[in-house]
């Protein structure tokens, strides 16, 4: 048997079982990419059990060196024309198999990749992660972690979004809905669904609120070890897309979709030991390993935003006075600083507030992870604590951006001696992808301010 996150996930005996029965007929086997979308197979039950289930199966390469759009890139060493564009194996996880509630007889399970000689493929984001958690572990530590993830969800389907260019949408709230019961009642048939669904498929739902931005909305759930977290955070991410289009509807999960706020993805963390003893916390106060974590994570912050920022759009989220940070600083309980720590006894976590609704979980926390590690390797000192409003304090600030983040993170000594040089290289690229398609672009603002009037 294998193991079980918990009893609403399925053992294999429970799937085979399913799949002979005839109630489950379609299996999804999925890895995450790059960009923090789930990307794989829909397999034939029967198929699945005879020939994947104790062997795996593959996919083309270029999944982890391709832009937004799938388009073949250049500047992967990993992926190309000239090494013809070979295969991954994806290694399945049976401790991710889980029922997909709102598609008829379908299961998940997620998978790791190996290149055919079974390395592991040091690139992906989930292999990034496990790295930095065997670093924990080989010190006696687990990491817990929670991600919040805020959406706008508009009355239009998704076609008619693409055929409107995304402009001119209908927002599901026509103001701000921040904690209001009517103004989440009014899109109770979603949220509810969207809440039953993700439990159903083996998350702890806490709840659902509203947010500020018009349409903006937040489903929260119970933190757990960080590989559980971020692999439900990818498959949540893909669920809630696909029930807002069951219901005519759309959303989004961009950092940035207009003028107003925009979407976060606060991570909180903290460490405990392995057998489960408080390593923040210790007799009514913050322990010298926890200052040590944060000071590592906001020494390396410049360095490793481009983990938590990964696009062009993620940094127009940084806008004094908006509740995404700004500032590199610390605070107890201060959202205005980019880490806030909350929490006493086993309840003691830092906060990241950094990161927007577009970052791929697994190297967001990957990063954390290093740069705390970093914190207690160096015995780095924490800082004075920032009172008051961290946006007019003076202090340094997170890179303004992708461009500056770029080139913190390929010159980081630190991101270099934690990822490695394959690693590094590989997400500078991507940025390097990304940052010459922006350059390329001629957006609406150069059109409405151009065309005539220039």
């Amino acid at each position: 048997m294998n193991p079980l996150r918990n009893d609403r996930h399925l053992s294999v005996h429970d799937l085979r079982r399913r799949i002979s029965e005839g109630d489950i007929d379609t299996v999804v086997v999925a890895f995450t990419d790059m960009q923090g979308r789930l990307q794989g197979k829909r397999l034939h039950a029967a198929y699945f059990v005879q020939h994947v289930l104790e062997q795996g199966t593959e996919g083309c390469n270029y999944l982890l060196a391709v832009d937004v759009e799938m388009n073949t890139v250049d500047g992967y060493p990993m992926s190309s024309w000239e090494s013809g564009y070979g295969d991954l194996e994806f290694t399945l996880d049976l401790a991710t198999i889980r029922l997909l509630p709102h598609l008829p007889g379908s299961a998940l399970v997620q998978c790791d990749l190996v290149w055919p000689d079974h390395r592991p493929v040091r690139q992906s984001p989930r292999t990034v992660l496990a790295a930095q958690l065997q670093r924990l572990a080989d010190r006696g530590w687990v990491a817990l972690a929670g991600t919040e993830l805020e959406f706008i969800a508009f009355t239009d389907t998704y076609e008619s979004a693409w055929d409107a260019g995304y402009r001119g949408l209908r927002p599901v709230n026509q103001y701000n809905v921040d904690y209001s019961i009517l103004g989440t009642s009014r899109v109770e048939p979603l949220l509810r669904d969207l809440r039953n669904t993700m439990y159903a498929a083996g998350m702890d739902v806490e709840s659902a609120k509203g947010e500020c931005n018009r349409g903006q909305h937040e489903i929260g759930f119970l933190y757990n070890d960080a590989m559980t977290t971020a692999d439900n955070h990818v498959v949540y991410k893909t669920v809630a897309k696909e029930v807002a289009a069951q219901h005519g509807q759309s959303l989004t999960f961009m950092s940035k979709y207009d003028e107003r706020e925009g979407n976060s993805c606060h991570i909180h963390l903290s460490l405990r030991g392995a057998d489960g003893s408080t390593v923040f916390w210790e007799d009514g106060r913050r322990t010298p390993l926890y200052d040590s974590f944060v000071a590592g994570l906001l020494a390396t912050m410049s360095e490793l935003t481009l983990l938590y920022a990964p696009n062009v759009n993620s940094y127009k989220r940084f806008a004094a006075g908006s509740f995404a940070p700004t500032t590199i600083a610390w605070g107890a309980d201060n959202r205005t600083c980019a880490v806030r720590l909350v929490g006493r006894g086993p309840g003691a976590r830092l906060e990241n507030r950094v990161p927007g609704g577009d970052v791929n979980p697994y190297l967001a926390l990957a990063a954390m992870l290093a740069g705390g590690l970093h914190g207690i390797d160096q015995g780095l000192s924490l800082g004075p604590e920032l009172t008051g409003n961290a946006y007019t304090s003076g202090l340094p600030t997170v890179p303004r951006t992708l461009l500056q983040a770029r080139d913190a993170f390929t010159g980081s000594a630190v991101a270099r001696a934690a990822f490695g040089d394959e690693v590094v290289d590989h997400y500078t690229n991507m940025a390097d992808v990304e940052l010459a398609a922006f350059d390329a672009a001629v957006t609406d603002w150069e059109l409405r301010r151009g065309f005539e009037r220039m």
